[in-house]
């Protein structure tokens, strides 16, 4: 799966999914840190890469209808530390080795995965 990370997220994170065999990029990585929101889901767009982020925004689906995406993914975690992240983050790729959010919004909490289409 190719994904982008967003500047909210740990850098850990990104060598969580190179491990997992997923190509994986920040948006840090692209020099696009600080855009606007459409900017980085238009890179997304672009590259195909489903969206990892803490930004809230991106749940908004009168906003971002997922159908429109390869896919966005955001945190909401009781801990959104980088220990929190990253410990959500191991859980979650053994996830996505069964299931693809392509056109869907995962909402991911501590204990679960909501999952709008």
């Amino acid at each position: 799966m190719r994904v982008k990370l967003d500047e909210n997220l740990p850098v850990q994170l990104k060598h969580l999914f190179i491990a997992s065999g997923h190509d994986a990029a920040t948006v840090l990585d692209e020099g696009i840190g600080g855009a606007t929101d459409s900017a980085v889901v238009s890179a997304c767009l672009a590259e195909e890469r489903v969206l990892f982020t803490q930004d809230l925004d991106f749940a908004d689906i009168r906003a971002y209808p997922p159908a429109d995406y390869p896919g966005l993914v955001v945190f909401r975690l009781a801990d959104p530390g980088r220990d929190g992240l990253l410990k959500v983050g191991a859980v979650l790729l053994e996830t996505l080795a069964r299931s693809s959010p392509k056109g869907q919004l995962w909402i991911v909490e501590d204990t679960r995965v909501r999952i709008r289409e």
